[in-house]
């Protein structure tokens, strides 16, 4: 079983579909710890609501290094063997990355490379302006250079003729969750081997 910690700071919508896959044994893992760096951050509400743990870490007064160590030891103390970022809004340092290098992954709501290093509905509307037929999401372990990883696995969805990138975004967020759940089944039953990254 891997345990997994979750860093978010926004809804955490696609934790709902680990619960489940977790919940209904799709998905051979247990989530320890869900950690955000907003107070507020609907995630956390999220977690509770599921009987998980879930902590604000603050980020004030430390530089990215110094927080990056302590949520660094926050995930071990809880014995997470597998970062999963959702919806996480801070460039994680190269220190943590190192730390954790390939056991850190994200999704990515575009099929990587394209439209890397664009957040939220920035992606869909640039998938709409290139006038693509085909969008999707990525998951892909975390490296310094940002949406850059090694990918673990891609799904795809098209782009209708009507869409905007709200409907565009609604129909790559049911892919995501999906996505997520099969990259940690294939990290868990070790159909990929980290070595060979």
């Amino acid at each position: 079983m891997l345990r997994l910690g979750i860093l978010g700071s926004t809804r955490g919508t696609n934790l709902t579909s680990l619960i489940d896959a977790i919940h209904n044994e799709e998905l051979d893992a247990s989530i320890e710890v869900v950690i955000s760096n907003k107070m507020d951050a609907p995630i956390l509400e999220r977690a509770t609501n599921f009987g998980l743990k879930a902590l604000f870490a603050n980020p004030a007064d430390l530089t990215r290094q110094s927080y990056d160590f302590y949520l660094s030891n926050l995930l071990k103390q809880h014995h997470v063997e597998l970062v999963v970022l959702m919806g996480y809004m801070r460039i994680l340092s190269p220190h943590f990355v190192l730390n954790w290098k390939n056991k850190i992954i994200n999704v990515h709501p575009s099929l990587l490379p394209a439209f890397s290093g664009l957040m939220d509905l920035k992606v869909h509307q640039a998938v709409l302006d290139t006038a693509a037929t085909v969008t999707g999401c990525s998951v892909h372990f975390v490296t310094e250079e940002v949406d850059a990883g090694p990918l673990i696995l891609q799904k795809k969805c098209p782009v209708l003729s009507n869409d905007t990138a709200e409907t565009l975004k609604l129909r790559v967020q049911q892919l995501e969750g999906q996505a997520l759940v099969e990259a940690i089944n294939k990290l868990s039953t070790l159909e990929i081997t980290l070595e060979e990254l």
